[in-house]
């Protein structure tokens, strides 16, 4: 089966692109948005809405595939590509991809999705939202033609064996860490409430007093909403270097407070993601490290999650490799290719790192379920609701997308069975 044509349009993603320069410079909320000039090259305002491009490859059969490109809220920051803007994307695609793609057969995803996720134009490589979306395009596409879920076509083509399970589901509250809160329970969320401790002063206290009360709340909120007592979600708390602020990078107080945390959640297993922010990739992987050996020697519980400065496939490996975090977030836009969330998933795995098959709120319907797919069919540890900043929208596709995937998996093996029994007779 071949691609016909590749047509592109413009969309928005489900949350917004945010200038984390112009806000870490001080930049005052005003109800939503912010005062101030942007600082962030392209960047017109310091909040404003996400976009994204719709990849639609076109089948000589008539069937459609798409994908979505799409950046993280903080595009142009920590060493990621310029802000992701469809007007500026689209001709891109249009000229330097759709040409590679026209006239192809699309019959193997990983081939062909390396094969774009590498290509250079005057020297460089995509953006890498394209290459996020359109690779999904060509999953989508090969699954079309096999007439198999994406979940099977990565299963297949990466001889991943097992059988395909649920995954866990990670929600994220933004602010309203209170009442999103009581919506995950309700829902029954595997991993919450991420939480967004993001300021010293106002969520984790200058002794980290602050953080001590919501966890108590999350532990007893917990306890008390929950249908039945089997329920016992982890909690999953991203404290974006707040911890380090607070602590003055100090290892042996950072442990310190993180066991008395642990004693606070009890007895909720505790996730804490991005301790601390040195602001360079050598300095952020050496002081996880450091910190993860000493909470071992202080036999702490508490798992230690690799976010700031862990973006890309080759900072993946280098932070397992290094043994500085129990599990990585797979901030799946910032990898390009989906091909690179496969093999980043696998390579966690293989080495005993939990693999968290991330992204973020900025993404789209589109790009959240693929991701579920390739979560499914990897095993990956846990899978963010997403998109949106809190747990409605987010949550529902990525839970019903699994729940298909699964569903439909199950009801080919008992085809499968059925046709194997009716030939042997």
């Amino acid at each position: 089966m071949r691609i016909i044509d590749v047509i592109c349009s413009a969309g928005r993603t489900g949350f917004f692109f945010d200038d984390q320069r112009a806000i870490k410079k001080g930049a005052k909320h005003d109800g939503f948005t912010y005062v101030g000039e942007p600082v962030t090259e392209g960047f017109k305002k310091i909040r404003q809405a996400g976009e994204s491009i719709s990849v639609m490859l076109i089948l000589e059969d008539g069937q459609i595939a798409y994908g979505d490109c799409a950046a993280v809220q903080y595009s142009g920051a920590g060493g990621r590509d310029p802000l992701f803007l469809a007007e500026d994307f689209i001709p891109v695609i249009e000229k330097e991809i759709a040409p590679k793609l026209i006239g192809r057969e699309v019959t193997r995803f990983k081939e062909l999705a390396e094969e774009i996720d590498s290509m250079e134009v005057n020297g460089k490589r995509l953006h890498t939202a394209i290459r996020y979306g359109v690779t999904q395009a060509i999953l989508d596409a090969v699954s079309k033609v096999r007439k198999l879920t994406m979940a099977e076509v990565i299963k297949e083509e990466y001889n991943i064996k097992g059988e395909m399970k649920r995954v866990p589901i990670f929600t994220q509250s933004g602010d309203d860490r209170y009442n999103n809160v009581d919506k995950m329970i309700i829902k029954g969320a595997d991993v919450l409430p991420h939480g967004l401790i993001n300021n010293v002063d106002e969520k984790l206290g200058r002794n980290g007093e602050l953080l001590k009360e919501y966890v108590a709340w999350l532990r007893d909120r917990i306890k008390h909403l929950r249908a039945e007592e089997g329920y016992t979600p982890v909690l999953h708390i991203d404290v974006y270097g707040t911890i380090g602020i607070a602590f003055n990078n100090d290892t042996q107080k950072m442990a310190e407070y993180l066991g008395e945390l642990e004693k606070v959640a009890a007895p909720f297993k505790l996730r804490i993601e991005g301790p601390m922010d040195v602001e360079n990739r050598e300095g952020q992987l050496k002081a996880l490290k450091e910190l993860r050996q000493e909470l071992k020697k202080r036999n702490i519980g508490v798992e230690l999650v690799a976010d700031e400065w862990c973006n890309t496939w080759e900072d993946i490996k280098l932070f397992v490799d290094e043994e500085a975090a129990d599990m990585i977030q797979i901030k799946t836009p910032d990898l390009g290719g989906i091909n690179n969330i496969v093999e980043s998933i696998l390579y966690c795995k293989k080495h005993g790192v939990g693999a968290y098959c991330g992204g973020t709120c900025n993404e789209t319907d589109r790009s959240a379920q693929i991701c579920t797919n390739i979560a499914i069919a990897c095993g990956a540890d846990q899978c963010l609701a997403k998109p949106g900043m809190g747990v409605d929208e987010g949550f529902m596709i990525v839970y019903n997308e699994m729940n298909r995937v699964i569903t439909l998996a199950k009801a080919r093996e008992r085809i499968n069975l059925k046709r194997e029994a009716a030939i042997t007779k």
